[in-house]
């Protein structure tokens, strides 16, 4: 008998919102009731499993169809099934969810973790495209009969019995006009794709042409044909449902080429798997990055039992394992009604932080067990080791066991072992120990040369993030001070009090200063002669330490150093007294010479840090053939 009624909705008059705003992206209808399909299957071999089925499971396959003339997409169910006063209750009652009356029912009698639902409100998802839904329902119940929903997306409703022989549910979409777009194969391919990929009950959708072998031909050569067979979306068991015990190798780089095709080979990976104090299941791959910090992040994809939910999962992640590849799967982590956004709760932080911890205990792992396979991904793996240092403290307390430093000769150290490869020979008159490094081994060689000729050590920091972990390691490590290695001449770059005596008088000293700053003519360089080993450069450009890093961390975007970032560059330049080009400049008997002469070697100066360009560029290449012809 066909009766008609009108849907109550809890707490106030909601269904135009949730009609057409529910969800961001309309193309999540399909995610919605295709979940609710294998929420019904996962309920059916619950019951069974639990002795409460008296038939056969048999084929529990969620097959998904459309009709592109009559404009319907059909979502069919061999699940748990609806009675009539059920589809009463759960269909037109929105937002009570019958997953959470399934779960508190049997929740005594075994643990229930396969059903998705919890807000009752996926289903009507439905209207985002459709402008009438169907849902034919028969209860897995003895002596029950089918029953028939209709809605035409307003408060209205009609029910009625329905010619279903099989259980299950079977949801037909009348698709409006402005949402035509769905009915396509690809289309919808596509979306189940993305969504149902890994979901652990068989989904078909149309069909597929496969080529297979059929017999020979007269040469005795394979002949083939095309054949068409049913089109399954998704692998109901994927590589992190498994024990890693069971797995090689081989199995999680295919299982990652499948996820990122176009992708090299992951440097290694993590194998989560937690049931206490929350679920938690996945794979999280290290991917080669180098030095590229600005990789697209959003490459970990994040799952609720086997559906696909998101793939920004900042929240569950900590900031600096973004750039990592994989899958996180976990039923605790709790979504809004949409399932798109993730809440910031106590499950969430736990979970945060235990996938900090594992990171933490790999790296430690591999490099106690393979330190030289370690420092050969080193490149790779430090920018997530540096981020990791800099952003989260607990990290830090572990990673500075792993953490590495690395010479421009190659050559790795711990911090420990660092510091006692140096101390003895980069310590200042101040007991101040200095790390010598270089941001670009190429382009500072004449400053890293110097250094090598006094015995120190430099360090190579060019990676994107270094400009801040340099002021970072500072803060950290005791009586240690980091400066580049052509932020002072060698002998004030390390400072040891030690005097070399000057060649010159205090007269020549201001005279040699004179005939530079008229050569070099330029407000923005100071010029000091000094007192420096005859081996060294006759003059030596730099920048000072402080400044250097606050304009390099402007460049970074650090807010509180934008100021500097918009201030002129200021030099020192220093002019080695003790310099044979010295004693000739100031034995040159024209003035126009000794402003030649000077000019050259500061030309020369600022050709070692790439800073000579154009027209001055130039000039220099013309005097120095001029200078050579004399």
């Amino acid at each position: 008998m066909a009766e008609k009624g009108t849907i109550s909705i809890h707490t106030e008059n909601i269904f135009p919102i949730i009609k057409k705003f529910l969800y961001s992206d309309h193309e999540i209808f399909l995610r919605e009731l295709v979940s609710n399909a294998v929420d019904a299957t996962q309920k059916l071999k619950r019951l069974s499993s639990l002795g409460e089925l008296k038939e056969e499971i048999g084929d529990t396959t969620v097959e998904i169809s459309f009709d592109k003339k009559k404009k319907t997409i059909t979502i069919e169910d061999r699940g748990i099934g609806m009675t009539e006063e059920e589809i009463k209750k759960y269909i037109n009652q929105i937002a009570f969810s019958g997953a959470t009356e399934f779960v508190e029912k049997f929740k005594d009698k075994e643990d229930i973790q396969d059903i998705i639902g919890k807000f009752g409100l996926g289903f009507y998802s439905a209207f985002m495209v459709a402008k009438k839904v169907e849902l034919i329902s028969k209860s897995y119940q003895e002596g029950t009969t089918a029953a028939k929903w209709v809605c035409d997306g307003s408060t209205e409703f009609e029910i009625s019995d329905a010619d279903k022989k099989d259980r299950g549910t079977t949801v037909i979409l009348h698709i409006a006009d402005d949402s035509e777009e769905f009915l396509d194969e690809w289309r919808i391919k596509g979306i189940l794709d993305k969504y149902c990929k890994f979901l652990p009950v068989p989904i078909k959708f149309g069909k597929t042409t496969e080529s297979v072998e059929d017999g020979k031909d007269k040469d005795g050569k394979p002949k083939y044909k095309s054949v068409e067979k049913d089109r399954y979306i998704n692998e109901t068991e994927p590589l992190w449902t498994k024990s890693p015990s069971d797995l090689k190798d081989e199995d999680y780089i295919k299982f990652y080429k499948e996820l990122y095709p176009m992708a090299e080979d992951p440097l290694f990976w993590i194998h989560l798997n937690v049931d206490y104090p929350f679920n938690l299941t996945g794979i999280l791959y290290f991917p080669k990055v180098k030095n590229d910090f600005e990789v697209q992040k959003n490459k970990i994809q994040l799952y609720s039992r086997q559906v696909f939910i998101t793939d920004e999962v900042k929240d569950v992640v900590p900031e600096f394992l973004m750039l990592l590849h994989g899958v996180i799967d976990s039923p605790d982590i709790p979504l809004n009604v949409s399932r798109s956004y993730l809440q910031s709760d106590s499950n969430v932080k736990k979970i945060n932080s235990h996938i900090t911890k594992k990171v933490a205990d790999k790296l430690a792992e591999l490099f106690k067990n393979d330190r030289k396979s370690y420092e050969e991904k080193w490149d790779d793996i430090g920018i997530f080791v540096k981020y990791g240092m800099l952003s989260e403290e607990k990290f830090y307390e572990k990673a500075k066991d792993f953490a590495l430093f690395k010479n421009v000769d190659d050559k790795f150290f711990t911090f420990g072992e660092y510091e006692d490869a140096v101390k003895a020979n980069q310590t200042d008159k101040d007991k101040n120990k200095i790390y010598l490094y270089t941001t670009d081994a190429g382009k500072q060689d004449t400053y890293i040369q110097s250094a090598k000729n006094k015995s120190y050590d430099v360090l190579l920091m060019d990676g994107p993030l270094d400009s801040h972990y340099v002021n970072f390691l500072e803060q950290k490590l005791e009586q240690t001070q980091l400066k580049r290695v052509d932020a002072e001449t060698i002998d004030k770059i390390i400072d040891k009090d030690e005097k070399i005596d000057s060649v010159l008088t205090k007269e020549q000293e201001e005279k040699v200063k004179t005939i530079f700053e008229e050569a070099i003519n330029n407000t923005s360089m100071t010029v000091s002669v000094e007192s420096l080993s005859p081996d060294e450069m006759p003059v030596t450009i730099t920048m000072s330490e402080f400044m250097r890093r606050m304009k390099d961390m402007s460049k970074m975007g650090g807010g509180g150093y934008a100021m500097m970032g918009n201030m002129p560059d200021q030099f020192n330049v220093s002019v080695n007294g003790n310099h044979p080009v010295v004693d000739k400049i100031l034995k040159a008997k024209k003035a126009e010479k000794k402003s030649q002469l000077a000019k050259q070697a500061f030309d020369l100066a600022m050709l070692s840090q790439n800073m000579l360009t154009g027209k001055d560029l130039t000039n220099f290449i013309k005097r120095s053939v001029s200078l050579a012809a004399e």
